[in-house]
């Protein structure tokens, strides 16, 4: 890929970055320059907020039913281009080409049921009194916006904007500075779709133009997903400006293991949760709490993690600055007494020295107040508590400041049953170590993974991306029948 400067794409086209400051960008898989990104000039903010304002008020006048069907075509697009789109990403992101492509398919899951909305959002009518009817139609907000992470370049945007703009919204996209290049992509899939100029743009830039958008009052909505601190502090100032806001933050997910769970279904699905997208993710496996005698999933969890080639099986973490502070947390769970069963520090790829691996990486026997333990990684590190009793496992989980996601292995039912009601997360699992639900049942956890009201998918999306109006109609009593 040659060093382009990243453009924008604002009102149905490229248009080019320019500007003082300069972001080199580096593909992780082997550290070189990829491509250069200007942050949007306050001009350029001004000029994606106005083209998704002239398009507003015309795409919100197309009937729903006319307004999927861009989406059906976009659907079909990114299926043709299913290569080189994965290639892409893997190039900008570090994940494996299979990671991409999944993150594409579960992407277009959100596309479908986009697509459903006609369905999905049919009004009732209902007689409240003696010739008096009722209905509630669900308008769009106007100009929303998303900003999104480096970790899912092509999901997490078509978590948001499929469904925003089949409401009848103008969507204004902020992607990371990391992966500026897969939203273009998709813009002009968009645009090849038959999606009129101005529905949707992407504005490249740092933390500047997400002031930027925040503080617009053109800007009816965002959607945000990043860390906690980053959630947080956007949900605020969102909020402070009278917008509709969500915005998910980070996790600190976890895994119980009882003894009878089963050894190789427990340990394969793990070890994916763990290791997937390099953990890059906020459902990923952090901590693993071992109740009682459970050594035998324990070992072969270890076993499956020591399998996993880097640069085949797992992909990079996205930056040095990444590698480093993941080094840094083993380094500091080693020192202070943990067992690094398996030790992904010193990672190579042959062929590619430059760029940012991570191996697979195992702690057993941490105190629970480990830094690992606490803090959210973002790498393909797990770490093993060791306690006697559910009750036990359940108390950790519970005191965790996070909300995002917790699963146990077991083969009881009564056992799983007793956790569900427990859990403390918005998106639990019984045997599976990355419980995402699927459409239509929405995306979201709880306490300081979340910020805001509703989730990001599923149902609960369409609220967010719309506005109620309810009508009440009554007709007088007519004398006679002018028809006759």
């Amino acid at each position: 890929m040659a060093m382009d400067s990243v453009p924008h794409w604002i009102a149905g086209q490229e248009v080019p970055s320019s500007g003082e400051n300069v972001l080199t960008i580096r593909s992780p898989l082997d550290g070189s320059a990829i491509g250069r990104l200007f942050p949007a000039s306050a001009g350029q903010s001004e000029a994606a907020v106005a083209a998704a304002e002239a398009a507003s008020a015309a795409w919100a006048a197309v009937p729903l039913k006319e307004r999927v069907q861009p989406l059906y075509r976009f659907k079909q697009l990114v299926e043709r281009d299913f290569g080189a789109l994965a290639e892409g990403i893997s190039r900008e992101n570090g994940k494996t080409v299979d990671e991409a492509v999944a993150g594409l398919q579960r992407g277009l899951e959100v596309v479908e049921f986009a697509c459903a909305l006609p369905s999905l959002m049919a009004s009732e009518i209902l007689e409240v009194s003696s010739g008096v009817d009722c209905f509630v139609r669900r308008l769009p907000l106007g100009v929303v916006a998303g900003i999104t992470p480096f970790n899912f370049p092509a999901m997490v945007p078509m978590w948001m904007f499929p469904i925003a703009i089949a409401c009848g919204n103008a969507f204004i996209l902020k992607p990371s500075e990391r992966v500026p290049f897969t939203p273009v992509r998709l813009g002009a899939l968009l645009r090849e779709a038959g999606l009129p100029d101005g529905v949707f743009n992407v504005l490249q830039g740092d933390r500047t133009a997400v002031e930027v958008l925040l503080d617009d009052p053109r800007v009816q909505a965002a959607a945000f997903v990043g860390s906690t601190p980053a959630a947080r502090a956007v949900h605020r100032q969102g909020t402070l400006r009278g917008k509709r806001m969500l915005a998910l933050g980070g996790a600190k997910n976890h895994l119980i293991v009882v003894p009878d769970a089963d050894p190789l279904l427990t340990a394969r699905n793990v070890t994916s949760s763990a290791t997937g997208c390099a953990g890059q993710r906020c459902m990923a496996a952090s901590v693993l709490i071992a109740v009682g005698d459970s050594d035998a999933v324990v070992d072969a969890i270890e076993r499956e993690m020591a399998a996993l080639r880097p640069g085949t099986d797992i992909g990079p973490v996205i930056s040095a600055e990444a590698r480093d502070r993941i080094r840094g947390y083993i380094d500091l769970a080693e020192r202070e007494g943990a067992r690094v069963r398996l030790d992904g520090r010193e990672a190579r790829v042959a062929g590619r020295d430059g760029g940012f691996y991570v191996g697979p990486t195992l702690l057993d026997g941490l105190d629970r107040r480990s830094a690992c333990v606490r803090d959210e990684i973002f790498g393909p590190v797990l770490s093993v508590l060791r306690v006697k009793t559910l009750d036990e496992a359940l108390a950790i989980e519970n005191q965790s400041p996070y909300g995002n996601a917790a699963s146990i292995f077991t083969r009881s039912g009564a056992v799983a049953r007793y956790f569900e009601s427990r859990a403390n997360a918005g998106m639990v699992g019984i045997n599976v170590g990355v419980p995402v639900p699927r459409e239509p049942f929405g995306f979201g956890g709880w306490n300081e993974s979340k910020f805001g009201i509703g989730d990001i998918t599923g149902r609960d999306a369409i609220p967010f991306w719309t506005r109620a109006r309810k009508t009440t109609l009554k007709w007088a009593a007519v004398q006679g029948n002018w028809m006759s």
